[in-house]
């Protein structure tokens, strides 16, 4: 590798860029599961919430190719970080004292698993993009993302546990995603050339959702999230307050 040449340095920071922005996702996931934990347990929550999204990212990079040409795959994922922001907002008020601590652990670790299952593949993809046929940045990307999931995930940890609402956000982030997923989709994508060309967009990485339908899709996204963990918490608030009333 030429060291010197300029599309090296380039990738390079398009990869550091790349983890940045797509490891806080992970990050938001981890915290906002071990966010409950008992604080002598929330360490081992992030240690192995992020072990678990790095090892995923390695599972996906040896199958990468192979997985971006399964239609449905990204529709499938979205769908099921839909499931995850929802419940991760809909259990906040949940009995968690009532579990036991290692009960509790393992099913944050699970929560982690299956969001960063979904998620893990996007991170995959870009940075192979961006790395540009080189194996060296490739590599490089996925071990940077280690240190950023885990301290990014205790910092975030630390500020939802003195600022719940930001749980919110961080819900909507995780709606938001998912429904970029949604409109990124090898058939979603299809769909919406056959409908009109001008809904994507094509470059040197394959096809892509143009503006409109990307933000559309994640801001919809973000709304769904919200408002069925709005209604789902007041549902239970309600059948709460009147088991108690009985």
């Amino acid at each position: 590798m030429d060291f010197t040449a300029p599309t090296f340095w380039v990738s390079l920071l398009q990869i550091i860029w790349i983890d940045l922005l797509l490891s806080g996702d992970n990050a938001v996931v981890i915290a906002l599961a071990c966010r409950s934990l008992p604080p002598s347990q929330r360490k081992w929550g992030i240690l192995l919430g992020a072990g678990a999204a790095v090892g995923l990212r390695i599972l996906f990079a040896l199958a990468v190719t192979v997985l971006l040409g399964v239609p449905f795959l990204k529709v499938a994922g979205g769908l099921l970080l839909f499931w995850i922001a929802i419940k991760l907002v809909t259990d906040n008020d949940g009995d968690s004292h009532e579990v036991a601590a290692s009960d509790s652990l393992w099913k944050a670790v699970r929560t982690i698993a299956i969001a960063d299952a979904v998620m893990s593949l996007d991170n995959v993809v870009a940075i192979a993009a961006a790395a540009r046929g080189h194996w060296e940045l490739f590599v490089f990307g996925l071990l940077l993302t280690i240190p950023l999931i885990i301290f990014g995930s205790q910092l975030l940890l630390r500020l939802l546990t003195r600022f719940p609402i930001l749980i919110w956000a961080g819900a909507a982030l995780l709606g938001w995603i998912a429904g970029e997923m949604l409109v990124g989709d090898v058939m979603s994508l299809n769909a919406l050339q056959h409908l009109d060309p001008s809904l994507v967009k094509v470059d040197d990485h394959g096809m892509h959702p143009a503006p409109l339908p990307h933000y559309l899709a994640s801001v919809v996204g973000a709304a769904i999230v919200l408002g069925a963990g709005y209604v789902l918490r007041n549902r239970a608030r309600a059948i709460t307050q009147a088991g108690h009333g009985a």
